[in-house]
């Protein structure tokens, strides 16, 4: 899984803060590894700088192989939180897309349990 990072002209992110967002995102999003070719993390700052409350965003991209891309965003006061936010979202949608994937319609041979 590939990881970029992106921000708008009012963020300012240095080596550092691009790397500890790169490896939050692989933590998060392991289990996934396999499934997911790339993730754009695209962050903005709504208020050219300003504090105005949340307003960081996070777009978060992932590309499944062989699927379309699914989308998650956040606001929050900071990058951090933005970014927490985000994956959070994405967590679920991505247990949901891979969860009706692994669970085939009228497959009986798990007696009636999920497969997880």
């Amino acid at each position: 899984m590939k990881i970029i990072v992106n921000s708008d002209h009012n963020i300012t992110l240095t080596e550092e803060p691009i790397a500890a967002i790169e490896s939050t995102v692989q933590t998060t999003l392991s289990r996934f590894d396999v499934h997911l070719t790339r993730v754009n993390v695209t962050l903005s700052d709504g208020s050219a700088g300003r504090s105005t409350g949340d307003d960081i965003r996070c777009v978060l991209e992932a590309r499944p192989e062989g699927l379309t891309p699914e989308f998650a965003t956040d606001n929050a006061s900071t990058v951090d939180d933005a970014v927490s936010g985000a994956l959070h979202k994405m967590l679920r949608l991505l247990d949901s897309t891979f969860g009706r994937l692994d669970h085939h319609k009228g497959d009986s041979s798990m007696g009636g349990v999920e497969p997880r």
